[in-house]
């Protein structure tokens, strides 16, 4: 999720609108407040446990802080899984957003050191806390970060989902390693994100994974023919649909962790379908509510086709 930029008042990227606990933990950490950060994570649910800690690993300048915790109590998983997640976002800072083959000798060596760095903390995390699903989460992304493949990524899941089950924040950290440029298929992708999204309880945010994983595939399309015909596929759109209605269109649909996240997308996949009554649906429940993806990859690129969706889904034309 990104930090807040500034932002007009009808579309609101900033993830602290719908979740007020990323402005109490970011605050409790530039504090340096630890008892204040984990009075936080205590009470939340696993789900918006790990995607807090998720969220404010790009704090600026943690790794200290976070040591000096871990020395104090080397169990405490919350303050390892931070610290897994920190040093994770800087070692992709260091590598970029760049293509593979534009990434600098040196840009490779800063990643790999610091994911290494992170898998070290969360060893000795998952050691000490084997049910942690925050700390299995984060091992998830060191994982495909290292390259380890999707045999130890799968193990990791199966570790998490044995400690938690329908773990989303996990979940989706599956997904993206299943997509067929990191290590599995489209057809693998596709299947676990149906299956998952069916298996959480009627009415969970769960459905983004079916959205999102169709939006991978759509966005990664060559050409127009392509999109097109994944969006004749009566197959697909049948597996779209029974998810959406197991999810974000059941009538007991509800806002928990990954809510504004499920709604966005399928707001988004109801526009692409042409469905207008139940894009408009998704719009009047996010209100002015918004992720960016996968709508494009920067607030700037988003906003106006967020803005003509709405307006078409509300009443409008194209």
């Amino acid at each position: 999720m990104l930090r807040a930029m500034s932002q007009p008042s009808d579309v609101v990227f900033d993830p602290a609108a719908a979740y007020p606990g990323i402005t109490a933990l970011r605050a409790a950490l530039a504090r340096r407040d630890w008892a204040g950060a984990r009075a936080v994570l205590d009470s939340v649910t696993p789900a918006d446990r790990t995607a807090l800690i998720r969220t404010c690993g790009d704090e600026k300048d943690l790794e200290d802080f976070l040591r000096y915790v871990l020395r104090g109590d080397p169990r405490d998983g919350a303050a390892a899984a931070l610290l897994g997640f920190h040093l994770t976002y800087l070692g992709w800072e260091i590598r970029s957003a760049a293509w593979a083959k534009d990434v600098s000798e040196e840009q490779w060596a800063g990643f790999r050191e610091h994911l290494r760095k992170a898998e070290l903390v969360l060893i000795d995390a998952a050691a000490y806390n084997p049910g942690d699903p925050a700390v299995w989460t984060s091992r998830l992304l060191t994982a495909r970060g290292l390259s380890l493949g999707i045999a130890e990524i799968r193990r990791r899941y199966d570790r998490l989902n044995a400690a938690v089950p329908h773990h989303l924040p996990g979940q989706m950290e599956l997904c993206y390693s299943l997509e067929p440029k990191w290590f599995g298929s489209w057809e693998e992708l596709h299947s676990f994100a149906r299956d998952a999204s069916l298996a959480a309880l009627p009415g969970s945010p769960h459905g983004v994974l079916m959205a999102e994983a169709f939006f991978s595939r759509y966005g990664a399309a060559d050409d127009d023919a392509e999109r097109a015909r994944l969006l004749q596929d009566q197959q697909l759109r049948s597996d779209l649909q029974q998810v959406a209605h197991h999810s974000v269109l059941h009538p007991r649909f509800n806002r928990e962790y990954g809510w504004v996240r499920a709604v966005n997308a399928y707001a988004a996949l109801f526009s692409v379908l042409g469905d207008q009554p139940n894009a408009a649906r998704m719009f009047g429940l996010l209100g002015n509510l918004a992720t960016v993806e996968p709508w494009a990859h920067s607030e700037e690129a988003a906003l106006p086709k967020i803005r003509q969706a709405r307006a078409w889904a509300l009443g409008g034309a194209r």
